[in-house]
């Protein structure tokens, strides 16, 4: 059964006026908990976009699609639509740290509209969250005082305090996918094993026929079984291989293509093999790969 929803922020001040905290700006919130005091939960649905940088956060935190252990200090990204918090057990606490929240209005026409498909962090999942070394909550703790400042101050002399404003968050983006991005480097090294258990995932995948029942494998599957978002699983294996994760499968349905042809297994054969609907579908994706049909590739390897 869904957990009920305490708080429904349609508005980005909303938020602040729950937990009562100023608000300056119709379209934009900056709330620096360690002015606020003691506040209480809220399980939260969110309609705005949200960043949260705090040095702790609740235990079994709600975020996403699932529950979030973590309390050391991390960033998290919400996007509207999704669900995050806890729900309200009418305890109260003192929080470290900083939220900027924002609504869709703010932003349309901007660069950050029109860059907003390469912060993939709005989509990411509950085990997903930025976990930021000191330096670099340092960096993102100034903007987001700068920008509280800015958003304080008189605009009655100058008439393009939005834009600044706008420039702030962009900046603030930027950082994150920047530091995300540090974060995939010591995933795809340290923890390297990620790209390792994707081969195995596509090597079990078709070990176990499931290509006979499901079609062939997809990101989403094999993001699942990683237990990571799709949209981080390939930002992952972007920055390890230079290519999709899309195009890795297709790579690795190539070379079992080949290597089912050079048995001698019929293109009809092959293509169910592989899960492919129908063979002709087999054939365009051979085709699309190598320029040449299944039946042209299995002629010219016999004359070699």
């Amino acid at each position: 059964m869904p957990e009920k929803i305490d708080l429904y922020i349609n508005e980005a001040n909303d938020y602040a006026r729950d937990i009562g905290a100023p608000t300056w700006h119709p379209h934009v919130s900056v709330v620096h908990y360690d002015e606020v005091g003691e506040i209480r939960h809220t399980l939260n649905r969110y309609n705005v976009y949200g960043l949260f940088l705090q040095r702790e956060f609740p235990e079994n935190l709600t975020y996403g699609i699932g529950r979030y252990h973590e309390t050391s200090g991390s960033l998290l990204a919400l996007s509207p639509g999704q669900i995050g918090g806890r729900r309200d057990d009418g305890t109260r606490r003192q929080y470290s740290g900083w939220v900027l929240l924002f609504d869709a209005q703010f932003i349309q026409g901007s660069e950050i509209e029109r860059r907003l498909a390469d912060y993939h962090f709005f989509s990411y999942n509950t085990n997903e969250a930025l976990f930021l070394t000191e330096e670099e909550k340092d960096v993102l703790a100034g903007l987001m005082a700068n920008l509280y400042k800015e958003i304080q101050a008189d605009d009655s002399q100058y008439n393009g305090q939005d834009d600044i404003i706008r420039d702030y968050i962009l900046l603030i983006l930027d950082y994150c996918r920047r530091f995300y991005t540090r974060q995939f480097k010591e995933m795809t090294t340290a923890g390297g094993d990620i790209l390792s258990r994707f081969q195995q995932v596509l090597i079990d995948y078709y070990d176990k026929g499931r290509q006979l029942k499901d079609g062939l494998p997809s990101v989403k599957y094999c993001a699942s079984e990683l237990c990571l978002s799709a949209g981080y699983f390939g930002d992952i294996v972007r920055e390890a291989l230079g290519e999709s994760p899309k195009d890795y499968i297709r790579g690795f349905i190539m070379m079992r293509a080949k290597n089912l042809l050079l048995s001698g297994i019929g293109v009809t054969q092959v293509s169910e093999q592989l899960g492919f609907e129908y063979p002709n579908h087999f054939t365009r994706f051979f085709k699309q790969m190598t320029g040449k049909t299944p039946s042209r590739f299995f002629a010219e390897q016999l004359r070699k």
